[in-house]
């Protein structure tokens, strides 16, 4: 699903299926562009909305399940549904998270571990037998309303330097943010679709799509 020359787009819907079935067809076709069912979207429609987005788009959805606890039966729930790649969160416990990355090698899915809320994301890794196949930088929703909050890219080097693994940028991205993100060493940025006047930073879903996914590629490029 992922090659480590590539940088990648990905998308992340939250509302509904209605919302993601009239949008997702706007999305160009491309091998640099993953498709997320983002945790509020999993939580309105469970397993079928996975299912719904994983028809349209096989062998490029991430379920962001931010899985706390009970690792293998997520994990398998969410392959089975067509996920190509599952999210943990990195404050659970050690036991899960290696759960969580034997149980994704096990079945073929890409393990991605949200360091959301984690100050330092490599005392996560280094409690880990296997690191995961992404490290996810993560400045939450709630974490936008506070001025000066950043991504903290600085986690990046320190990660890339003992572990082979991608890191993904979350939070609030734009086109400009999603510069600094490749250039700080991202190899995803994760963009949200959004409705317009929800107030949210990503990409409006009333605006040309593909125009817009084209400019995001060209930057991370």
């Amino acid at each position: 699903m992922l090659e480590r020359k590539l940088r990648y787009l990905q998308l992340a819907f939250n509302y509904d299926i209605a919302h993601a079935v009239t949008t997702i067809g706007r999305i160009p076709q491309s091998d640099r562009i993953l498709i997320e069912a983002g945790t509020p979207f999993i939580k309105r429609e469970g397993l079928r909305g996975i299912e719904r987005l994983a028809y349209y788009r096989p062998g490029r959805v991430v379920a962001d399940y931010k899985v706390a606890d009970g690792a293998a039966s997520e994990v398998a729930m969410a392959a089975s549904a067509g996920a190509s790649a599952v999210t943990a969160l990195g404050s659970s416990p050690r036991e899960t998270l290696l759960i969580f990355v034997d149980e994704c090698a096990r079945l073929g899915v890409v393990s991605m571990i949200d360091m959301l809320g984690v100050e330092e994301p490599m005392r996560v890794l280094r409690g880990l037998r296997r690191s995961p196949d992404c490290v996810i930088i993560h400045k939450g929703r709630d974490e936008e309303r506070t001025r000066g909050k950043l991504i903290q890219y600085k986690h990046i080097n320190k990660i890339k330097s003992k572990y082979d693994v991608l890191i993904s940028a979350a939070g609030g991205i734009d086109l400009r943010e999603s510069r600094s993100a490749i250039f700080n060493g991202a190899d995803i940025v994760v963009v949200n679709l959004v409705e317009s006047g929800a107030g949210l930073t990503g990409i409006d879903t009333a605006s040309d799509i593909g125009t817009v996914c084209k400019q995001f590629l060209d930057t991370i490029s």
